[in-house]
Order: structure tokens, then sequence, then C-alpha cells
């Protein structure tokens, strides 16, 4: 599928780089990173305008964005509904109201296969939009600018760089995993150790 998207992208331009931006932000499985990067390769070659592509570009990722936030918000009040009463669920909703912005800064650019449960869990948890969407820009911005650049800088290297950062990004996943893997076995031995005492 990136094969013929990568065709289309050539053949219609940033509309299309935008439009891939978007469904991606959305969650689906179409391969925005790849197409980004290929972007910026394109640009390089003349074939795209990359000032143009990565504003167009930025539009799409940041309304696939507002969307799955949305989404997370209109189903807030169901959730509310069904974990309101829990101890554990008022603890994450508190805890992640600490870090959002850090968290929606570093699933933009770095932790990408995060950002989508990222937004729903920022809309569903009543974090402010207008807090949401400034660290949005500004990660969605690094994420262009990083991953097309890298593309126009490499040029005809490209895939390379996409395979590069698919592992790098598997990896800072792996460890923001295993990092919380653990925290939580941390919190557990410390808390049946409390109840020992």
């Amino acid at each position: 599928m990136s094969t013929f998207l990568l065709t289309q992208v050539i053949n219609f331009g940033a509309p299309l780089v935008g439009l891939i931006l978007l469904l991606g932000a959305l969650g689906l499985p179409i391969g925005a990173s790849i197409v980004l990067i290929a972007a910026g390769a394109f640009s390089q070659q003349g074939i795209l305008s990359w000032p143009g592509t990565a504003l167009i570009g930025l539009v799409g990722a940041l309304i696939g964005d507002t969307l799955s936030f949305g989404m997370g918000y209109y189903a807030k009040d169901s959730v509310q509904r069904r974990f309101g009463k829990s101890a554990a669920w008022r603890g994450a909703r508190a805890s992640f109201q600490e870090r959002a912005g850090l968290a929606v800064f570093l699933t933009r650019w770095l932790i990408t296969a995060l950002a989508i449960p990222t937004n729903l869990i920022a809309g569903g948890s009543g974090y402010k939009y207008s807090q949401f969407i400034a660290y949005d820009v500004v990660g969605e911005i690094l994420w262009i600018s990083l991953y097309g650049g890298l593309g126009y800088l490499f040029g005809s290297q490209w895939e390379l760089v996409y395979d590069f950062m698919s592992n790098f990004g598997g990896l800072i996943l792996g460890l923001v995993l295993f990092g919380f893997g653990l925290k939580q076995a941390w919190n557990w031995q410390k808390k049946a150790r409390s109840q020992l005492i």
C-alpha cells in the first residue's frame, strides 16, 4: 500500500500528504511517517514544494488530532459513568492531568505509537482543548520538520531513514513500556510491604 500511496503523492502532491497525515492522526494504518519522509525526499528532488507540503501536512495532522481528541471528549460522560467511582480511574486521571502537556508533545514526534491513545485520553479526561492544541502544534511542527527534514537531507536514501526511524521509535516505545512496568512493580511491592507492617 505504501508504494501506491507514494506514487499518488507524486501525482497529487501536498493535498494528498495533508489527507494522509489527517487519516493517520485518526488511527488509520496508512503509513503517515513514511509518506512524510518521502515527501521530504520528493521536495529535495523538486517534485514537491517543501514549505507548502509541510504547511498542508501540519493542517491535516492538527485536524486529525482534534477529531480524535473530540472522540475522547464526547465519550467522557459514558467513561465517567462506568469508571468514575473507581479510585484507580481517579488516580490515573489526576496523574494524566499533571503530565498531559508533556505526553501530548512527546507522542507527536518521539513515541508516535501512543499519539492516538493520548488524544483520546486527553479528550476523555477533561484536559483543556486550548492546552492540548498548543502542545499538539509544537509537537507536530517538530515531527514534520524532523521526519520531512531527514527525508530532504538524505534524498534518495530516504527508505533507510524510514527503517532507522521505525526501529528507533520501536526502541523508545519499548523503553517507555518497560519503565512503566518497573514503576508499577515498584508501587505494588511498596504497597505489599506496607500491608505487612
